[in-house]
């Protein structure tokens, strides 16, 4: 398969994902731009029978590694804070989605990923597993507990 129908077939799920892992839609379209020019750089063929949870580890890998540098970054004081109004705002109307953002967003990331995996893209738990380097038990388990965290967060309201 060549990049650009391996772009057009799964760009939308890496751009979904990442913005899922994310919660930034900038951040998410330069994490799916950046997995596919990994892919297009990689040395070796891809197997396309583990595409798109290879897709997918590369830009959960992306969105580790961005997240390294903000660890050391020091918060803003409010006086410095932007003026225009947050996404929160902006996705007023939204506000079923953006429920459900902020409830995978209080997830440990590895959690979120796997759950993100399976439910919204439908990859097999074994590929799952190949994916982020863990057994297929594992993913069992950080699916349910995920789903368990979900599900007290929504009681909880």
């Amino acid at each position: 398969m060549d990049l650009g129908s391996l772009y057009e077939t799964h760009a939308s799920d890496v751009f979904r994902f990442a913005f899922y892992l994310s919660g930034n839609r900038a951040e998410a379209e330069d994490i799916t731009s950046d997995t596919f020019v990994r892919v297009w750089s990689a040395p070796g063929p891809i197997e396309q029978s583990t595409v798109k949870g290879y897709l997918f580890a590369i830009a959960r890998n992306l969105f580790l590694q961005r997240l390294r540098p903000r660890s050391r970054l020091q918060p803003l004081e409010d006086s410095l804070s932007d003026p225009r109004p947050g996404p929160e705002v902006i996705a007023a109307n939204r506000v079923a989605y953006s429920e459900v953002l902020a409830r995978l967003q209080l997830l440990p990331e590895v959690d979120r990923a796997v759950l993100l995996m399976s439910a919204f893209d439908g990859i097999p738990y074994a590929d799952i597993a190949k994916a982020l380097e863990i057994s297929v038990p594992a993913v069992k388990m950080k699916i349910h507990r995920a789903r368990l965290a979900l599900s007290r967060v929504e009681e909880s309201k």
